[in-house]
């Protein structure tokens, strides 16, 4: 029997192969025990199968002595914020993020509504493998179905003091809306309306069924972008299956860029922030442009190695008011500790409805940073030691090792990050012109193929 992939994130795995019943029941029945087989929150993101995860989960559960809060399709942030506001001792998400069609897992979250660190998640992990130990069918509790939970979360964020609700109602912004059929499918296009804007919807069905690679990058979103130029739209907002990645497209049907989502949302809030507040918190992969709009704004960044977890405690040891990730993820505190592509589409347009003019002039007055990122395999090489012979030939430059090892020059710098599921070593670089940061990723490409000669 394969086995999923099993990390800090939880599980995936390709249902029915990598990701089986017997995988479901042994997860879940390790959860259960962990959290003193107490109340649980639990979603899906909507794709294929997922109900069928779904029941397989609720009946575990059920059967450990679990009471259990099913939400329905919901987007992860949802899940999470159910989970604290709900009192609950922890959540499952049933979801594979970004992971192709045929992909599936679960997101495993604590009773602060927050995804487990590295010590949880080892924990967790020790209760695998422990004897079942299944209670009588007639002490058995009734699930409890909380489908409309998702107007509490758009409640919460509508709420939110970096929102101005007046200023984009007033804009009557129109918006081509990408769900990917999944977990936004509603719930975004409901938000959208609440903000009084005319929606355009495109993959909000909630079937599950991806038309496309359902990762929100720029060559997966080309019919998305030649919608919003159809429609005439003022923009092109887009999520990913779990709704924890938010990508803007402008008015011109262009990327907005990932990086500039996380960059405006700290922006926004940071300016409505007192001075000695100004505190934001991105991991070590993210965009200069956050360098440059913090500093303008007397404010100070710290950073983080890559994962939401990472960022969140981070964020929670500073006490940060603003974090996120340059994949379009925003995590805003106030309304709650999880990467939420919701929060993040009330943020931004709030600071579109305020600026006034077009979202590719708004573009245009953030910093201007190109940033591009390739991966290398390895083979049978040790990409410590790869890493470690990048460390030596540029030790006269600014380094950092805390995730990976970034080295910064004048105008530009670069991220070398060995992933934990694949014999790879990441790469990525930015600079102030795409040529250049193109040209860097060249030169340390050929640099890394040059060390195995």
């Amino acid at each position: 029997m394969k086995e999923p992939i099993i990390s800090i994130s939880g599980i995936r795995g390709i249902f029915g192969e990598s990701l089986t019943p017997e995988h479901i029941v042994k997860f879940t029945t390790a959860f259960a025990s962990y959290i003193g087989r107490k109340r649980v929150v639990i979603g899906r993101d909507g794709r294929l199968n997922g109900d069928l995860i779904e029941k397989i989960v609720e009946s575990t559960l059920l059967f450990n002595g679990c009471e259990v809060i099913n939400i329905g399709i919901a987007p992860t942030p949802a899940i999470t914020f159910a989970v604290e506001s709900l009192k609950a001792q922890g959540g499952i998400s049933i979801t594979a993020s970004h992971n192709p069609q045929q992909w599936n897992g679960m997101k495993f979250i604590n009773s602060k509504g927050i995804f487990f660190d590295a010590e949880e998640n080892s924990s967790f992990l020790s209760f695998l493998g422990t004897e079942n130990s299944y209670i009588p069918v007639e002490k058995v509790k009734q699930v409890e179905y909380y489908p409309s939970f998702s107007d509490h979360h758009i409640k919460k964020i509508l709420s939110s003091k970096y929102v101005n609700l007046k200023k984009i109602r007033k804009r009557k912004f129109k918006v081509v809306a990408d769900c990917v059929n999944s977990s936004g499918s509603n719930i975004v296009p409901e938000m959208l309306k609440e903000l009084g804007c005319k929606v355009h919807k495109i993959d909000c069905n909630s079937s599950g069924v991806f038309t496309r690679d359902p990762e929100p990058v720029p060559e997966n979103l080309k019919k998305t972008c030649k919608e919003v130029k159809k429609k005439r739209a003022d923009l092109g907002i887009v999520v990913d299956p779990d709704g924890d990645r938010l990508v803007i497209i402008t008015e011109k049907g262009e990327p907005f860029g990932e990086e500039n989502t996380v960059t405006t949302a700290i922006k926004r809030v940071l300016s409505l922030t007192k001075p000695k507040k100004r505190l934001a918190v991105v991991n070590f992969s993210t965009s200069r442009s956050v360098d440059d709009v913090v500093s303008s704004l007397d404010g100070k960044l710290y950073k983080s190695p890559v994962g939401e977890i990472n960022v969140i405690k981070k964020m929670l040891e500073v006490n940060a008011v603003i974090g996120g990730e340059g994949s379009g993820g925003v995590i805003v505190p106030e309304i709650h500790y999880s990467r939420d592509a919701l929060a993040g589409i009330a943020l931004l347009l709030s600071e579109f409805a305020e600026f006034k003019g077009r979202v590719s002039d708004y573009k245009k007055s953030l910093p201007q940073y190109y940033i591009k990122k390739s991966k290398i395999g390895l083979s049978s090489a040790n990409p410590d030691t790869i890493i470690g012979f990048l460390k030596s030939r540029y030790m006269n430059f600014l380094q950092n090792t805390e995730d990976g090892l970034r080295i910064d020059f004048e105008s530009s710098w670069v991220n070398f990050r060995k992933s934990n599921t694949e014999p790879i070593i990441r790469i990525i670089t930015e600079a102030k012109t795409l040529k250049e940061a193109e040209s860097l990723q060249d030169k340390f490409l050929e640099e890394i193929k040059g060390f195995f000669k």
